[in-house]
């Protein structure tokens, strides 16, 4: 499996799996498949609700912790943020059974940023995250998150699909050592993404479909992505993407796809910022 080197040393696979949306009753068997496919990065979340799911595929599968990348995410939480963010973090590892995540991503930019990246830093040093990260920050919170901070964070998982790609953002991450990961990489099918004439045109040189064209131009992004499926053979066939390389020409043409506009809601809206920050787990 290809690697990205985070900006602390550590490894991370290019390619993972990710549980977004899978409901709990069939998370365990998803991810079951997945490591049986050659997934080793596996991407959930406390707000998924599927972290124990997880954790029991994880560890029903008799695969050696140190050969698994394992990321969950942290949700908005309310002051005290430090001790709180520490309560979560230990909530999730119980969920997961596991004594240590690879990947701790921050999933909102909103509340006490600073108090739940205080604690994460902590946790960091202390070995229960072997890096920490963040999701969902435009350029502009990124960059006073680094600036003002001792730790940088190590990724920053954002939507990134041929429709909104994100070079802008990527330059940025680049030009600071953050990893960039896409979340929505096939952008859930919308604008006929699967059928598209470009991206199926391409496949076709190589006897691929439009779904492996999109994960091939990612990871030569140099992009962490983390496809979902809940069938094997989606789940073999996402895998299945190096054995071929795309030429600039054909990166070109699906640069040209770019509306650098989201399809899905931009955390900038005063009416998503609002109805997220308002949102809580049940611990």
């Amino acid at each position: 499996m290809q690697t990205v080197t985070l900006n602390n040393g550590i490894g991370m696979p290019i390619l993972g799996f990710g549980v977004y949306q899978i409901p709990p009753e069939q998370t365990e068997q998803a991810v079951a498949d997945a490591l049986a496919a050659g997934y080793r990065l596996i991407d959930t979340a406390a707000a998924y609700g599927n972290e124990e799911a997880v954790g029991r595929a994880i560890k029903n599968s008799g695969i050696p912790r140190e050969e698994l990348f394992v990321t969950t995410k942290l949700w908005i939480q309310d002051a005290p943020a430090e001790e709180n963010t520490r309560r979560a973090l230990e909530t999730s590892l119980t969920k997961l059974g596991l004594g240590h995540v690879d990947l701790y991503l921050m999933h909102q930019p909103y509340g006490d940023v600073y108090g739940q990246w205080r604690a994460m830093e902590a946790a960091g040093r202390e070995g229960l995250a072997k890096a920490i990260g963040v999701a969902n920050f435009y350029p502009d919170r990124l960059l006073d998150l680094i600036l003002n901070n001792e730790i940088a964070p190590a990724v920053n998982q954002i939507e990134t699909h041929p429709f909104f790609q994100r070079a802008t953002d990527q330059d940025l991450m680049r030009e600071h050592g953050v990893q960039h990961q896409s979340w929505g990489g096939f952008a859930e099918g919308r604008n006929d993404l699967f059928t598209h004439p470009v991206l199926s045109e391409i496949g076709k040189a190589y006897d691929k479909s439009a779904a492996q064209v999109v994960l091939r131009w990612l990871i030569q992004r140099s992009i962490v992505t983390i496809p979902k499926s809940v069938s094997p053979d989606r789940m073999a066939q996402n895998f299945d993407v190096f054995d071929f390389e795309l030429t600039e020409g054909q990166m070109a043409r699906i640069a040209d796809l770019d509306t650098d506009t989201t399809l899905f809601f931009d955390h900038r809206e005063p009416e998503m910022v609002a109805w997220l920050s308002k949102r809580r787990l049940d611990s």
